[in-house]
């Protein structure tokens, strides 16, 4: 455990970066809280391929402002990608299938959705609008609901480019330190509000593990790639439940933003990432590591605590579902 912390913490530089992504002209990619933190600066990188990318956040304002922020920077690329607004509020299951719906209204295909947006350490009693612990439901049931809705668009893709189209699930190091035994309890997730913050942040980065397995196991056979990334340990707005004191000392550590979106650029778009990796668990700043970050949870998904907890998230989402039989 003590060398998988410390080479995640302090991993190697970067192997895959802007200079090694190809042109993706063509291609539609989402990155949900796009308009703050990593998911901005995995944005800043994609915007020069030619892509079409999504900002998916929950503030129309700040959206835009930071997509004004994209466009306006400099140097100009030559042939830029187009960037739109797509609003998303994980905190509402209600609101889920209108944003799928939106999306549909303007696109036909899916090839990279880069499940990114999330809470972390919030306040003892926090719920969702439906009454789920804010962690689990932010984190993994409303990312979960909004990927099935979506599925259908990334078969397309698929069906054209066969493993080059991916899912991507945001873990953390969290998991090796306080995530509790097989990852997830779903007694615990149960309890429809947040508890013990640490062990409720873990268990829902945990819990996105498990969908990254369980996605690949249920998505692999359409030629879609389901991977889960920590990003690394950054300097960005999850500590900010913190108190100053914890942060006076965890600051000097933490990594520039930027780094994190080399993660998540190498999971989305490295030709490392393939048919044999599918499921599998990446590493900062692009590394997939062997195995898994906890032995005790990789037993759980070999027992099928992946399939358990899939189908745990899809009841919570069903009433919300407007579009029946998703896998």
């Amino acid at each position: 455990m003590l060398r998988s912390f410390w080479t995640q913490w302090f991993p190697p530089p970067p192997n895959f970066t802007e200079k090694d992504v190809p042109r993706q002209d063509g291609k539609v990619f989402i990155v949900t809280g796009g308009n703050s933190g990593i998911g901005l600066e995995l944005i800043k990188i994609l915007y020069p391929t030619g892509a079409t990318i999504y900002m998916a956040s929950r503030s129309e304002e700040r959206a835009k402002a930071a997509i004004q922020s994209v466009v306006a920077g400099k140097p100009t690329p030559p042939k830029p990608g187009a960037l739109k607004y797509l609003h998303l509020d994980l905190d509402d299951l209600s609101t889920i299938s209108a944003t799928a719906a939106s999306f549909a209204a303007q696109e036909s295909r899916l090839d990279i959705l880069w499940n990114n947006a999330g809470v972390g350490g919030v306040p003892v009693g926090t719920s969702t609008k439906q009454h789920l612990e804010g962690h689990i439901g932010v984190n993994c049931v409303a990312p979960l609901f909004l990927t099935q809705q979506l599925i259908r668009h990334m078969q397309e893709a698929a069906a054209s480019h066969p493993g080059s189209v991916r899912i991507v699930w945001t873990a953390s190091l969290s998991i090796e330190t306080h995530a509790p035994a097989n990852g997830v309890d779903l007694s615990l997730a149960d309890a429809g509000r947040t508890q013990n913050p640490p062990r409720d942040y873990a268990a829902s980065k945990a819990g996105n593990w498990l969908l990254a397995v369980e996605g690949a196991k249920r998505y692999g056979g359409d030629g879609i790639i389901s991977v889960a990334q920590n990003p690394g340990q950054l300097d960005t707005e999850v500590w900010r439940h913190q108190s100053s004191l914890l942060m006076m000392f965890m600051r000097p550590s933490l990594h520039p933003v930027k780094m994190g979106a080399y993660t998540m650029l190498y999971a989305g778009l490295s030709p490392e990432i393939n048919a044999d990796s599918n499921g599998a668990y990446v590493m900062p700043w692009g590394r997939v590591m062997e195995g898994g970050p906890r032995k005790d949870v990789s037993n759980a998904i070999e027992e099928g605590h992946a399939t358990k907890f899939w189908e745990w998230c899809e009841r919570k989402c069903e009433p919300f579902n407007e579009s029946r039989g998703l896998r």
